[in-house]
């Protein structure tokens, strides 16, 4: 059987994206279980509540919702486990300085595929606070407007 080729998206985390300001973004592989993988290549899985962390000098992936694989039976993985991190000694240093400088939090952003080999997008991430989310909508919305408007303006002159 050949192996997969490309990348397949199973899980993004758009609400991320709006609650935090993303500094920079790292690609990680993830040590899985078969049921895992199985349950993932359905393309189940929530990255909503998920948040990675440093312990030990490894990187950890918490609260991640991968349901259950629907004919597994005894070997079944529970849902919310907490999942190892593969990333390269030197990466690791470096997030755990962000996260300890403070005010950074690690944060997935999407599970994915890549060539047949389970991924997750994790970025340092600052909070944002509720006027900053504010005007990020404002600010997305103003340039939603203003394109409409030259669009309309377009048709017209033609």
């Amino acid at each position: 059987m050949p192996r997969e080729q490309g990348e397949k998206l199973i899980a993004s985390n758009k609400k991320a994206r709006h609650d935090y300001v993303i500094e920079k973004t790292y690609e990680a592989g993830l040590v899985l279980t078969g049921t895992e993988v199985k349950s993932l290549r359905q393309g189940r899985a929530n990255l909503t509540d998920g948040y990675a962390y440093i312990d030990g000098g490894q990187a950890f992936l918490d609260a991640v919702h991968i349901p259950e694989y629907s004919q597994g039976h005894w070997t079944n993985h529970s849902a919310k486990r907490t999942r190892k991190l593969l990333l390269h000694k030197e990466e690791i240093i470096k997030l755990s300085h962000a996260v300890s400088a403070g005010g950074y939090t690690l944060v997935p952003l999407r599970l994915y595929f890549l060539d047949g080999r389970a991924k997750v997008e994790i970025a340092v991430a600052k909070g944002k606070r509720e006027f900053e989310k504010r005007q990020t909508i404002r600010e997305r919305e103003d340039k939603r407007e203003a394109e409409r408007a030259m669009r309309t303006k377009n048709r017209l002159g033609e």
